[in-house]
């Protein structure tokens, strides 16, 4: 069996510092380092010295408060409604089949369209035309949005285009059920979303993109990073999620595999 000879890592890490969720969502990080861990281990070992330890310290690690949607992650059919349109249960992240999660990777560069805007079928045919790929059962999309360039700052959670509910149809009809997005959200976000609401007390334009798996169930990865270090094409994604006994999502760590 030949192994991949490259790996570009196109995941988020977990931080508390720099900003990439609400404030009601953003993770709690608390270190214990090898020095403040030493009473921990003189309980567990009784009559322990600390000239005992190799450099008189013990080990550190982390207390992490956090949500299944933060950082790089998977969201579960389950977290957009709680049946299918036949009224089928939705599956919850332990339950999704494994093959899904590492598959031929696409890329649609969609850093060009303004923040807020919804990608349409059109724009989807447009770019696959432009990439030279025929869409295949199972291949994993990548969306790359102008969010990839807010990270960092204080905008990232309003930055990036949309896929809209019409746009994510044509994926998922024809065989499309992994798809990512390096912005906060599959769909266009919210606080855009919040202002054509405003506008058109339209109730079809909330979580389009999400909802559409309603009609053929899909997982979104959100919160990707280095999507722009990839090809159009050519590579294959490995993104498995956390295993959460009726999860919504799962956190993964993706990553695109070259030969």
């Amino acid at each position: 069996m030949q192994l991949p000879t490259k790996f570009i890592d196109i995941s988020m890490a977990l931080d508390d510092e720099i900003v990439v969720d609400p404030p009601a969502m953003r993770p709690k990080i608390e270190m214990m380092e090898h020095g403040d861990n030493l009473d921990r281990w003189r309980k567990l070992y009784p009559g322990l010295d600390t000239d005992d330890l190799p450099g008189g310290v013990a080990s550190s690690y982390e207390t992490i408060t956090l949500a299944t949607h933060n950082g790089t992650h998977v969201d579960a059919p389950k977290h957009y409604h709680p049946v299918d349109k036949n009224g089928d249960p939705m599956p919850g992240i332990d339950e999704m089949p494994l093959d899904w999660f590492m598959r031929p990777g696409v890329k649609f560069d969609f850093r060009h369209f303004d923040d807020g805007y919804l990608v349409t079928p059109e724009d989807v045919a447009a770019e696959l035309s432009r990439i030279g790929h025929d869409l295949q059962p199972f291949d994993i999309v990548l969306v790359n949005t102008s969010a990839a360039a807010a990270y960092g700052g204080d905008h990232y959670v309003d930055s990036g285009c949309g896929m809209g509910r019409e746009a994510t149809l044509y994926l998922t009809s024809r065989g499309v059920r992994v798809c990512g997005t390096d912005a906060w959200t599959w769909d266009a976000p919210f606080s855009h979303t919040a202002k054509r609401w405003a506008e058109t007390k339209d109730p079809s334009i909330i979580w389009e993109g999400h909802y559409a798996g309603i009609e053929e169930p899909y997982c979104q990865i959100e919160k990707l990073q280095n999507l722009e270090a990839l090809p159009d094409k050519g590579f294959v994604v490995a993104c498995f999620p956390t295993k959460i006994r009726g999860g919504t999502a799962g956190w993964t760590r993706a990553v695109a595999l070259f030969d």
